[in-house]
């Protein structure tokens, strides 16, 4: 007879392991199920830049979740790189912005939460100089390795007595006087206590099939494409990452320099095209020419989840007692997630919460 976990996870992000990672460390017994293979999805496909594009440009929630994330990321990936010997790749490249048309907003909003910014130095200016103009530096934030991230999180839950289901699909739900009971898949059915549904893009999709014959409150979250690509480069090719109009050059360690992303609207599809793949080619050497010979390693698309405004849904569910959200993160599932993750640890046992949460709730505008 299997005990019944404390808490099961649906869907296996880099939100929902974050989550579970809270809870497991607070002696819970967690269960995650994922319809694929842990962190293959939106989580994988994304370049790890940790701080929101333009984050001025976008709701004051995002930033509140953004900031105690950038501070706690530097613990966080020290404490994974000793526990499990993979190291994330934690490192502080800074992040320069070519042209800002609202460069003022910029400078009050890095003001307003103790970000350094300031204009590209001349060294930047030779090598991009479209810099000369309004740019901005903000040195100090940093990136991650996705993939490297996601499996040494994987590995610290394992070695945390974690509970990992991998290719389950969930497709029913049994409800008793608005508490789930149990979940279950085509082949295997999961008695719960709390429950989570932290499945990226597909969670508007899979709430609404869940909860198709009942009058429950949704959560409106959609898949968006977003197509990237990496070129092959030396060592120390570039040494920062680099905004300009929305896409980006990602420098990693060994040189690799990741390229992103497009942002489309088309449901779950996940192919790619050529007519993407030339475009980001053509914005990488067209902003960096030292690329123009650089080979193509690799191109691939993710599924973004979603929502109106850009801000996720942390809270609990208005009418079902034991299930909760997270999930919505849209490009941000890195740059939010450690806050995010505390945030719904804190709203699930009933603490004082360290944010606002009001600002996620169901009820809120997404």
């Amino acid at each position: 007879m299997h005990s019944i976990p404390d808490i099961t996870f649906v869907g296996g992000g880099i939100t929902a392991l974050l989550s579970a990672r809270l809870f497991a460390i607070a002696g819970a017994n967690v269960t995650i199920i994922e319809k694929s293979r842990i962190g293959q999805e939106s989580s994988w496909a994304g370049g790890g830049i940790l701080l929101p594009l333009y984050p001025w440009r976008q709701k004051d929630a995002i930033s509140q979740l953004t900031i105690p994330s950038i501070q706690a990321y530097p613990e966080l990936a020290q404490t994974l790189h000793e526990s499990t010997g993979i190291d994330p790749e934690y490192t502080v490249s800074g992040l320069l912005m070519t042209e800002l048309a609202d460069l003022d907003k910029a400078r009050d909003w890095c003001a307003k939460y103790a970000i350094d910014g300031c204009t590209a130095n001349p060294a930047q200016q030779k090598i991009f100089p479209q810099c000369k103009g309004r740019s901005l530096y903000l040195k100090d934030i940093a990136q991650v390795r996705n993939p490297r991230l996601l499996k040494s999180i994987k590995q610290d839950l394992l070695q945390r007595g974690v509970k990992i289901v991998e290719n389950c699909s969930i497709n029913k739900i049994q409800i008793s006087h608005n508490r789930i009971t149990s979940i279950a898949s085509a082949a295997e059915n999961f008695s719960v206590n709390h429950v989570v549904i932290a499945a990226g893009a597909w969670t508007g999709d899979l709430c609404r099939q869940l909860f198709a014959q009942t009058k429950q409150v949704q959560a409106d979250i959609f898949p968006v494409k977003g197509q990237m690509l990496i070129l092959d480069a030396a060592e120390n090719t570039l040494d920062t990452i680099v905004l300009e109009d929305d896409r980006y050059l990602i420098p990693r360690r060994d040189g690799k320099i990741l390229c992103g992303s497009t942002v489309e609207y088309t449901d779950f599809d996940k192919s790619t095209s050529e007519q993407a793949k030339q475009s980001l080619v053509d914005f990488a050497r067209k902003l960096f020419p030292a690329l123009e010979s650089a080979p193509i390693i690799h191109h691939w698309a993710g599924l973004r989840p979603g929502t109106q405004l850009g801000i996720p849904f942390i809270d609990k569910h208005p009418e079902i007692s034991n299930l909760a959200i997270n999930a919505g993160h849209f490009r941000n599932g890195f740059a939010m997630g450690p806050a995010a993750a505390q945030l719904l640890y804190e709203i699930i046992t009933n603490q004082p919460t360290s944010i606002d949460a009001g600002l996620y709730q169901f009820s809120a505008s997404h």
